[in-house]
């Protein structure tokens, strides 16, 4: 379920983008939206990582390595664990699973201590991506990364092309079910030293460089 939307999402902010590719001049959010969408939180951390089908854990028992596995979770959102059977993990972050498995392994031994390690994340593998579109020299889409900036990937992507209208560049940040439109004014950022708006990159962010009108 988490997956799919992940990918409803993408779907959300890849439309916004074809939609405004025709126009002229397309329409940055207000100013209100801009600012909470500049506002979130820009990096990630595991204790924030919410598990999906196909993503793989190692649950670890403290000093009862018969129970330790490596599993999947499975496409019903669900893992197996030794004694303790199905757990549901999609939809929960690592620590709220570990929780959980600590809680039915209590009524077997004394105290269980669980630790999860996300070894695969595959159920993010679209969702965490930033993507480039338009006048560039090659659209791109990569995986996200900590501190990736707005030129980050502009320069991932091999740069503008001699036909864009750089200070006319957007990026598209999903927040709250809503696309905000935030303005980039990346020829100040290329060729002016001005990294006003060479803002922090957040994972499935979308920029888009427009070609000039002719």
């Amino acid at each position: 379920m988490s997956r799919m939307y992940s990918f409803a999402g993408i779907s959300l902010l890849l439309a916004a983008v074809a939609l405004v590719a025709g126009c002229a001049s397309p329409s940055p959010s207000s100013p209100e939206k801009i600012r909470r969408a500049l506002n979130v939180d820009t990096s990630t951390s595991v204790d924030e990582y919410v598990l999906g089908a196909t993503d793989v854990v190692k649950v670890s028992v403290w000093r009862n390595d018969d129970l330790s596995i490596t599993v999947p979770v499975r496409p019903d959102g669900k893992i197996s664990v030794p004694l303790v059977g199905d757990v549901q993990a999609s939809g929960r972050t690592p620590v709220g699973l570990a929780e959980e498995i600590e809680s039915n392994l209590a009524q077997y031994i004394r105290e269980p201590q669980v630790s999860i390690v996300v070894t695969s994340m595959g159920s993010h593998e679209y969702s965490d991506r930033v993507r480039v579109t338009g006048a560039v020299q090659q659209p791109v889409s990569v995986p996200h990364r900590a501190g990736m900036t707005v030129l980050d990937v502009v320069l991932g992507a091999g740069g503008a092309t001699p036909f864009a209208a750089l200070n006319n560049s957007m990026l598209y940040r999903k927040v709250g079910g809503e696309v905000v439109a935030i303005p980039v004014r990346l020829e100040d950022i290329l060729n002016n030293g001005d990294v006003e708006t060479n803002y922090a990159i957040r994972p499935g962010d979308i920029l888009s460089v427009p070609e000039r009108n002719f």
